[in-house]
This record gives structure tokens, C-alpha cells and sequence, in this order.
């Protein structure tokens, strides 16, 4: 048994404890400390998702992972199916993930990687015929939406007045509406836009200028262009309200949506030209 000096101040002899109980605690910390901290690399993090996948998932084969720049998320392809899980793969989530720091749409961006020609819609609408995927993950085929319910108000035309007219419902805080909008000009289309806010408030006040612009589609491509637009003065803008109204109800979760005028189908994502050149000239007959 230990005893403390009773010669000692009383301060002392507590601080004299309280410094070797830290010291000793302190000791055994770090090592603790050492062992938590210790850096997981790539390559183990990988392994260990994989694995956890595996588990879960034994009959989902894994073509790809890739846990880097996802927010804590890993973005899964498995062939032609892709879809996201966390490092303990625990929740899986499938959809389309934005990036709201560059407005990039990081899920078309990787689907049109994957395949140029694959529709990139995550809701299933009224008139399609939906299919399970592996595990019961959604893939939805070829839509069709009645394009001829939309107002004349809430559109914007643009390009080629001649040209096959595709429908195209966007969001000028989109990177991809934004790029979409230099291949349309290459494709030689009809273009009626459409904006619907997906990012929210900021998004539907540049709608608002643009739709109220004295030349609406100088306007929309001064928007792209991160020029200001002013607004000539507060119009009607019931048309932004029926075209937002028109893609929740059809499900259209993100933008570009573009949309054949003659018969409604549709197609999500970012295309170059030569896709929508094609696209704008088939019919529900020929893309069968």
C-alpha cells in the first residue's frame, strides 16, 4: 500500500497524483489513439465495401467501385445497373446523385459512360413498363409523355425553326442543360426549353428573368453564359408553375429531360448531337 507524505501540501500531493494518473493514462491513450488513427488506405477501403457488398449483394456482381468523391458514398456498377451504398454497406440508394457544389449531374454523367444509348430515368411513370433489376433495384424502359397538355406560356424556342422540335425540360443552374444546349445547336433542332427548378429558389428567379426577358431566348443563352438578365417587368409566369407541375407528375427528377414533340418519348441526360439527331428523327415504330 502506498501512503502519501503527509509532510506535502495537500495541493502538491493531489497535483502529484493528477500528473501520474494523466501520465499514465496518457501512455496507454496514445497507444489507443495510434491504433484508431491509424490511416485506412484506398486499396483496404475498397476491399473491406466490396466485401460488405458481397455479403449482402452475393448475387449482384460488382464490374466497378469507385468510393472517391461520392460524400462518403461508393458508386457501384454492376454491368449496366448502377446504384450507391455507404463504406459498411448498409444503405442503398438508387437514383440520381448532384453534386450542388459544381451543379454536376454525377449519376447521368456515369449511365452515359456506361452507355450513350441508355434511358437514364430513376421514377418509373404511368405509361411505362417497369423491370427489376438485380437484388430488386428499378430499370425503367422506353416513356412517353403527352407533351401536347403543356401551355404555349413557360417555353422558350430556339435553334432551328425548320428542324425536328424536341421539348426540353431544364434547369439553368445545370452544368449538363448548360453543355446540352451547344450540341442542340450542332443537331439542328427545333428546340421548345422548358425550365423547371430543381436546384429551387435561385433557380426559378432565373427562370422568372428569362420567360419575362424583352428576347426571351437571347436571354436564356445569356443565362448559360452566366451573363445577368434583367427581367423587362413582372409578366405571367403561370407557364413555369405547368411545366414543373407536368415533370413531377411524370417523374422527371433531374435535367436535361428531352422530349420528341411528335410523339412524346423521352430520353434523360446529357446526348451529344449525333444521339439527338437520331433521336429527333425516329418514331415510336422506327426506335422499336
Amino acid at each position: 500500500m502506498n501512503f502519501i507524505n503527509t509532510k506535502t501540501p495537500v495541493k502538491t500531493k493531489l497535483a502529484t497524483i493528477a500528473l501520474a494518473t494523466i501520465g499514465a493514462g496518457a501512455i496507454s491513450g496514445l497507444t489507443i489513439a495510434s491504433a484508431i488513427a491509424a490511416p485506412v488506405t484506398t486499396k483496404e477501403l475498397l476491399r473491406d465495401v466490396r466485401t460488405a457488398i458481397e455479403l449482402r449483394l452475393p448475387k449482384t456482381p460488382i464490374t466497378s467501385l469507385n468510393c472517391k468523391g461520392f460524400g462518403g458514398l461508393c458508386e457501384v456498377v454492376s454491368k449496366r445497373t448502377l446504384f450507391y451504398i455507404d463504406e459498411r454497406a448498409r444503405y442503398l440508394f438508387v437514383g440520381r446523385l448532384y453534386d450542388m457544389e459544381s451543379r454536376a449531374d454525377l449519376t447521368a454523367a456515369k449511365l452515359l459512360e456506361l452507355n450513350p444509348e441508355l434511358l437514364v430515368a430513376n421514377t418509373a411513370r404511368s405509361d411505362d413498363r417497369a423491370q427489376t433489376g438485380p437484388n430488386g433495384t428499378s430499370k425503367t424502359t422506353a416513356s412517353y409523355v403527352p407533351v401536347g397538355e403543356l401551355p404555349a406560356s413557360g417555353a422558350i424556342h430556339w435553334g432551328n425553326k425548320t428542324g425536328p422540335k424536341l421539348v426540353v425540360f431544364s434547369d439553368f443552374g445545370c452544368g449538363y442543360c448548360k453543355q446540352l444546349t451547344g450540341e442542340l445547336i450542332k443537331a439542328r433542332v427545333h428546340v421548345e426549353e422548358r425550365p423547371i427548378s430543381i436546384f429551387g429558389e435561385k433557380s426559378r428567379k432565373l427562370a422568372e428573368a428569362v420567360i419575362c426577358a424583352r428576347d426571351p431566348e437571347k436571354a436564356l443563352h445569356q443565362t448559360y453564359a452566366g451573363k445577368p438578365v434583367k427581367a423587362k417587368k413582372p409578366c405571367d409566369t403561370a407557364g413555369l408553375d405547368a411545366n414543373e407541375a407536368f415533370a413531377r407528375k411524370h417523374g422527371f427528377g433531374g435535367t436535361p429531360v428531352i422530349v420528341r414533340a411528335s410523339d412524346g418519348a423521352v430520353i434523360e441526360g446529357f446526348r451529344k448531337a449525333s444521339d439527338i439527331r437520331v433521336f429527333a428523327r425516329q418514331t415510336k415504330e422506327t426506335a422499336k
